[in-house]
């Protein structure tokens, strides 16, 4: 059974930091593409970063040069590394992973920016 836990959400002030981590178990991370997305109150849900199972990474352009996606295949654990946050980043961060099209998504964990 695949199952991925989200952790290191909060409360940050803008300009901050936080790291979320996605652990994953019953799916290599390294065999499959991992992505995180979020989703604001009233808005629609929307792709932040991906890390194919080669590496190579891809960013919404609203994040690029703050956030960087990373896997640490050992720990078969994914990150997001979320720098010079800003308030309109609030929302609701979920990993995701897919395996033979099948899509597996964590719970999700609450990033809030205050101004």
């Amino acid at each position: 059974q695949v199952q991925l836990v989200e952790s290191g959400g909060g409360l940050v002030q803008a300009g901050g930091s936080l790291r979320l981590s996605c652990a994953a178990s019953g799916i290599i991370f390294r065999f499959n593409a991992m992505s995180w997305y979020r989703q604001a109150p009233g808005k629609q849900r929307e792709l932040v970063a991906r890390i194919s199972p080669g590496g190579t990474t891809n960013y919404a352009d609203s994040v690029k040069g703050r956030f960087t996606i990373s896997r640490d295949n050992a720990k078969n654990t994914g990150y997001l590394q979320m720098n010079s946050l800003k308030p309109e980043d609030t929302a609701v961060y979920r990993c995701k992973t897919e395996k033979f099209s099948v899509e597996y998504w964590g719970q999700g964990t609450q990033v809030t920016v205050s101004s």
